[in-house]
């Protein structure tokens, strides 16, 4: 098995763990939760930062490495920077939901804590921009965007 391979399939991998713990803390989250179950969101979104990680490592060794297509074919793409720019767009709009999910999950798990309504729309506006990735992916698969 190629290393190109086993890179994608990581690559895939986080894209579904990214989707799928961005989806379960949408569904998880309420106006009002114990800390308990903020600490549930917390492990979730440690999930989430996982799979940001590797996408980002393994994303970058795919594109630098001279795996697959050569590095010209997404540096000269405007689609790939755009697609690039809201991934880092949704990983910036996660830090605050991140922070608040660490420091309200700790004390006692039967309090009840109030969600302020910006968890909400961040998290909604990051699935957003998840949502448009996958095209934009197509897009620049096809070559639509390349200048070079």
């Amino acid at each position: 098995m190629s290393i190109e391979i086993i890179l994608r399939y990581l690559h895939f991998i986080s894209i579904f763990a990214i989707v799928g713990s961005l989806v379960s803390e949408h569904l998880l989250l309420k106006k009002e939760l114990t800390r308990k179950e903020i600490k549930r969101l917390a492990t979730i979104d440690g999930v989430y930062g996982m799979g940001a990680l590797t996408l980002l490592a393994v994303g970058l060794t795919l594109w630098l490495g001279g795996y697959g297509k050569p590095t010209e074919f997404y540096s000269h793409n405007f689609i790939f920077h755009i697609k690039i720019t809201l991934f880092a767009l949704i990983g910036i709009l996660s830090i605050y939901p991140t922070i608040f999910f660490i420091k309200k999950g700790k004390g006692d798990p039967a309090e009840i804590v109030q969600v302020p309504k910006t968890i909400f729309m961040l998290l909604r506006f990051e699935l957003l921009l998840l949502v448009i990735i996958p095209l934009l992916a197509g897009l620049m698969a096809k070559g639509i965007g390349y200048y070079g």
